[in-house]
Order: structure tokens, then C-alpha cells, then sequence
């Protein structure tokens, strides 16, 4: 059975492709409120809603939530369920993401809420 598969040197095409860069922004959401109470799922269903309509689509891993543990500023070590959520985006909008943090921080009342992007090689 002959390979498919050209050996790199044998691709001159390649020089033709252009890397194209994408931003994967990605947050935490707390499953519970500072009182102990669970979130509803609508919540998580507005935010996957209002990505999906303004970046054409989100991720969100809700079944398995994230662990995450800070010390506070007594130095007692606190837990957090998290959901994670990312979204692909060509354009980095700065200015946007900070109004979004600002107002999930309110919602979800959040001293704050971690947001990060990074820089990535669409392949």
C-alpha cells in the first residue's frame, strides 16, 4: 500500500499558505454564588448566548466543572466550581472583552473575574 504522505522537502506548495493567527479568549464563571447558592442554567445560557450571537460560537465546559482554589485575604484557602468558557476571534477587541468582564463581575457578582487571550496558529 503506497503512503499518502509527501515528505515536507517535496512541498513547495506550502510557500503559498499564509499562518493565519487567531486570539482564544477564555474566562471562568463560578458555579456558585459568595452565599453558597448554585447559579441557574439560564445564566450560563445567556452567556453562551450572547458569545455565540456576537463571535459566531463558544465553547463551554459545563458537565465537568473546573476546581479552583485561592487563599482570601485572611489566608484561608477558598474553593470554586468553575465553567470554563473560550471563544475564537480574529480580532482581539480589548475594549469590548473589558465591558463583558465588567458585566459578568456584576452578574455573577465577582470582585473579578479572570479573562486571558492568547495568540494561536490556526492550522
Amino acid at each position: 500500500m503506497a503512503s499518502h504522505v509527501v515528505p515536507l522537502q517535496r512541498r513547495s506548495h506550502w510557500a503559498n499558505y499564509q499562518v493565519v493567527y487567531m486570539y482564544l479568549i477564555e474566562f471562568l464563571l463560578p458555579a456558585f454564588d459568595n452565599n453558597g447558592q448554585r447559579f441557574s442554567k439560564n445564566e450560563f445560557d445567556r452567556v453562551r448566548g450572547e458569545l455565540t450571537h456576537h463571535f459566531g460560537g463558544v465553547t463551554a465546559f459545563v458537565r465537568s466543572p473546573a476546581v479552583g482554589l485561592w487563599a482570601d485575604e485572611a489566608g484561608q484557602v477558598r474553593r470554586d466550581d468553575l465553567t470554563v468558557f473560550e471563544v475564537m476571534a480574529e480580532v482581539l477587541d480589548r475594549e469590548w472583552w473589558r465591558n463583558y468582564r465588567e458585566e459578568l463581575e456584576h452578574r455573577f457578582s465577582q470582585k473579578e473575574i479572570i479573562m486571558r487571550a492568547s495568540k494561536f496558529d490556526r492550522l
